[in-house]
């Protein structure tokens, strides 16, 4: 019976977890655009922001996933 609907920590729940996952499928489509990019011979040793700009996308993501897991696994357990 856990939902949205069943108090701030449900809302607070499927609003991280949800924008979390919207910020994992940008950065695969963002993966997959490099990917392509590459075959294609898009980058090369001096030209490849594109490949940095993923890395860096993923380490936010990354931070992002830190904060989300503390606060909703981590802190409730540490509340009690």
């Amino acid at each position: 019976n856990f939902t949205p609907s069943s108090g701030v920590f449900g809302s607070a729940f499927f609003t991280l977890t949800g924008f979390h996952g919207l910020h994992v499928m940008v950065g695969l489509i963002f993966l997959i655009i490099v990917l392509l990019r590459s075959l294609r011979g898009h980058f090369t040793v001096k030209k490849h922001f594109g490949v940095e700009a993923a890395e860096m996308y993923w380490h936010f993501v990354d931070g992002v996933w830190i904060f989300v897991f503390s606060t909703v696994y981590l802190l409730p357990l540490i509340r009690g």
